[in-house]
Parts: structure tokens; C-alpha cells; sequence
């Protein structure tokens, strides 16, 4: 029977074995690592493809575009009775109008909401201003044989809105003008500060990229909703479901920004160099609406422009920011009574 020789050296491994084996072990981990960074991106670029071509699809849901003498403009209609021509604001289209006033339809009111310049399939001009714009929603009343129109413009499809019945008097039977990116002068107090030049042109990055605004909903749509929509997220946490669904909706229609991009980067410049115009000079009935936390500022060039217009009524909330969540069903019924006699709410 052999005996066990206790006192023998144990063998040692070699050094180098020991690096060996730790940098197998590191190679392993970050194999597994970018397998799983790999499969990330795959499954990130698979649902990004898909929620982008529905957005696609949707965007262009119940459109067309017609031709007028100021060129091709894209548009979508509903309801019946008195013409309202909606004018969409910055990251919208035809999409986002018949949103905001879909309530509306089929209460004596015909919806015509249109896109504007550089807007999904309305293309841009070279003279793409306000007054441009202007005389092209006329344009495209007249392609539609409508002879006059209740006009409403929400936040930067204002400017287009009050040069349409400054310009065009006669075709214009009311004027709304909702949350309006308007002028006011340096005397008059500012009822938000002013996006710097900084935050436009990183507001205009995120709002260039369908990919960069596609992470900011999934993934940080709370600062979305205060930076982009300009409106308190807390605001819209504590709201009603219904309300919640009318922001997130709005939120998600802005894509794909890509097809909004020149629009957007004309409302952008738009904002920095608005000037006064001859509101004492618009004869149509105005209903203004703004909230005094629009993180936009519109609250005070809203009060400023109904003070200027002979009669105009002005609709003012302390909470709601841009979107006015909480009082959307106070605005619609509003704006049905301001365009509709006799409107029942």
C-alpha cells in the first residue's frame, strides 16, 4: 500500500496561468456585455421603425392635397355647418388640428384643418411668412367654394390667423386665437421668460431627429411635456384620463418631426422677430385663450392682443400651460358658442 507523502510541495501554477484565466473571464463578460447591447439596439431599432411608420400612416390619415392658385395645400375635413378653418401650431400638421377640435365636429361646425408651410405635405415657399400664409388659407377656401370662414389659430398658427382677418375681412365670420405665439411690447410685463437661443437650437436638434424625439417620449416625456409642449408633466400626472390621453396624443403626433422640420424651423425664427400688426383694424368677433403658466409665455401677448382687437373676449386661466390641460372641455364649448349662434353646450 503506497503512503500519502504529506511533506511534498504542493504544485503551484504558473503567473502567467492566473492572467490567463482573469482575461478569459473579462473577454467572457464583455462578450456577453455587447450580445447584450447588440440585442438592445435590435429590438430599440425594430420598435423604432415600426412606431414610426404608424406615425407615418396616421399623419397622413384622412388627408389629401389640393391644388389652389398658391400652390398645392394638404388638408382634411369633418363635420357639418358653419366652416371652421383650423390652423395647426409648431410640430403639427392637418393631424394635430382636427385633433385639437375634433370635439367640435358635427355641432353645427365643419372642420377644415389644413397643414401649413413646410408641414408634412404642404410644401414650403419661398415667402413662407405669416401674411403668405395668410393669403394661401384664403386660397384655400376658395378651392374648397367657401366663401367666408370662422378662422382659429392655436399658438404659432396664430401670427397666420390674425393676418388672415387683417388681410381678408370679408372672409373671416370669427376669429379664435388659442395659447397664440402673438407680439406684445417691452412695456408690457412678460408672463414667462424668453427661450434662449440655446434652448431653440437644442429644442430644434431634438425636434430635426425622429429617432431623438422617438427616446424622449419612451423615455423622458416628462421633460418632453415641460420643454417641448411647454406645459407642467405634474399637471398632467394629476389630471383626468381623459386629459392625459388628449396630451400624450398631441405629444405623439409630432412625429415624424422629420416631415415638420422646415415648419418648425420657421415658427422657431418666426418667435424671435414677431412684430406689432393693425389688430385695431380686425372687424371679426375674437375670442383670445391663454394660461398664465404657458411655460411659452403667450399669457400676456394674449391679454395684450384681445386689448387691441374692438370686442374681443378674453379667456384666461392661472393653470394648464400650453395645452390648457384641464380646460379643454371649458375651451371647446367656448369656441362653440363664440362660432356657432345659439351653439347648445
Amino acid at each position: 500500500m503506497a503512503c500519502l507523502d504529506i511533506g511534498a510541495p504542493v504544485p503551484v501554477a504558473p503567473p502567467w496561468l492566473s492572467v490567463v484565466m482573469k482575461r478569459k473571464s473579462v473577454f467572457a463578460t464583455l462578450t456577453v456585455a455587447l450580445a447584450i447591447i447588440l440585442l438592445a439596439a435590435l429590438v430599440i431599432r425594430t420598435l423604432f421603425k415600426r412606431d414610426i411608420a404608424l406615425a407615418a400612416e396616421r399623419a397622413a390619415e384622412g388627408s389629401e392635397v389640393i391644388a389652389t392658385r398658391c400652390g398645392p395645400i394638404e388638408y382634411q375635413k369633418a363635420g357639418q355647418g358653419i366652416p371652421l378653418l383650423m390652423i395647426h401650431g409648431s410640430g403639427g400638421g392637418h393631424d394635430q388640428g382636427m385633433a385639437w377640435v375634433r370635439p367640435l365636429v358635427n355641432r353645427g361646425i365643419r372642420v377644415i384643418a389644413m397643414s401649413r408651410f413646410g408641414y408634412l405635405r404642404t410644401p414650403r415657399p419661398a415667402d413662407a411668412s405669416p401674411e403668405a400664409q395668410a393669403d394661401a388659407h384664403i386660397c384655400l377656401l376658395d378651392a374648397l367654394g367657401i366663401a367666408k370662414a370662422a378662422v382659429m389659430g392655436v399658438s404659432a398658427g396664430g401670427p397666420s390667423a390674425m393676418q388672415t382677418a387683417i388681410r381678408h375681412p370679408e372672409r373671416v365670420s370669427a376669429l379664435v386665437l388659442v395659447v397664440p405665439i402673438a407680439y406684445k411690447p417691452g412695456t408690457v410685463a412678460a408672463s414667462a421668460p424668453p427661450v434662449s437661443d440655446d434652448k431653440d437650437a437644442l429644442l430644434l436638434r431634438l425636434l430635426g431627429s425622429d429617432f431623438l424625439f422617438w427616446t424622449a417620449l419612451h423615455f423622458a416625456r416628462d421633460p418632453l411635456i415641460r420643454h417641448v409642449l411647454a406645459t407642467p408633466p405634474e399637471q398632467v400626472a394629476a389630471a383626468s384620463e381623459p386629459e392625459r390621453a388628449r396630451v400624450n396624443d398631441l405629444a405623439e403626433r409630432i412625429l415624424p418631426v422629420s416631415s415638420r422640420a422646415a415648419g418648425l424651423r420657421d415658427d422657431t425664427r418666426l418667435g424671435k422677430r414677431l412684430g406689432p400688426y393693425a389688430l385695431e383694424t380686425i372687424r371679426a368677433p375674437a375670442l383670445v385663450v391663454s394660461a398664465r403658466d404657458d411655460g411659452f409665455g403667450t399669457y400676456a401677448a394674449a391679454q395684450y392682443t384681445a386689448g387691441r382687437i374692438a370686442g374681443a373676449k378674453f379667456l384666461g386661466f392661472d393653470d394648464g400651460g400650453h395645452l390648457l390641460v384641464g380646460h379643454d372641455e371649458e375651451v371647446q364649448r367656448a369656441v362653440l358658442a363664440h362660432v356657432v349662434p345659439n351653439a347648445r353646450p
